[in-house]
Formats: structure tokens, sequence, C-alpha cells
């Protein structure tokens, strides 16, 4: 999948998140968290080998390995815990809030990210 066809899709899905009434500045923000975990998620694969500072259980795989209900308790969990933690992570957290109600949607926004 090409990039173009990616932000296509991620656009597509914005409008079905806004049409359900979470608005731009939510969207954006929560694709933007679950973007950040990704990434971090990525990072500390091969080759890269970093530490992200992102606790294990509360990282992109803890996500990944949820559905329904339970990815949604999860979720916001994990926000609430990487909201209290130190430095840079901490900061980028605090006070996140879950702006997506269906859990459903907060499935089909990881799988859009890990295309």
């Amino acid at each position: 999948m090409n990039a173009s066809t990616l932000i296509q899709k991620i656009w597509n899905f914005c409008h079905t998140l806004r049409d359900d009434g979470v608005g731009y500045g939510d969207y954006l923000e929560q694709l933007t968290y679950l973007l950040f975990l990704k990434l971090a998620h990525e990072y500390a694969q091969e080759p890269y080998g970093r530490d992200t500072h992102i606790p294990r259980g509360f990282d992109w795989a803890s996500l990944r390995s949820k559905t329904g209900e339970p990815l949604e308790a999860h979720y916001l969990s994990l926000l609430h815990r990487l909201g209290q933690g130190t430095g840079m992570l901490g900061a980028i957290f605090f006070k996140a809030q879950n702006k997506i109600q269906d859990p459903a949607k907060v499935s089909r926004a990881q799988d859009l990210l890990r295309q």
C-alpha cells in the first residue's frame, strides 16, 4: 500500500468518526496517540532497538492483543498510566482521554495504522 492510499483510508475513517460526533481535534488527538505508540513500538524493534520508556503492558503490543470492551478499558488505563509518567512521555499523555467511544472504531484505527 502506498502513502496516498493509506492517507485516503485514514481520512475516510476520520469522516466516520466525525459522523459519530467525534470532533476534528478529538480524532486527530486519538490518532496521534495511537500513531505515537505504533512508532515507539517500531523503534523498539530491530534494527533500532531503542528504549522508548513505554512500560510493558501499556504499549502498542498490549493494545493489539485486545478487542471489544477489554480494548476500550485497556486503552483508557493505558492513557491514564502513560499520563502519569515523567519526562516527555508523561507530557505527551498528560490528561489524555479516549474520545472514541466505540471499541470497534478504536480497533479499526489500529488496523489502519498497522498497514
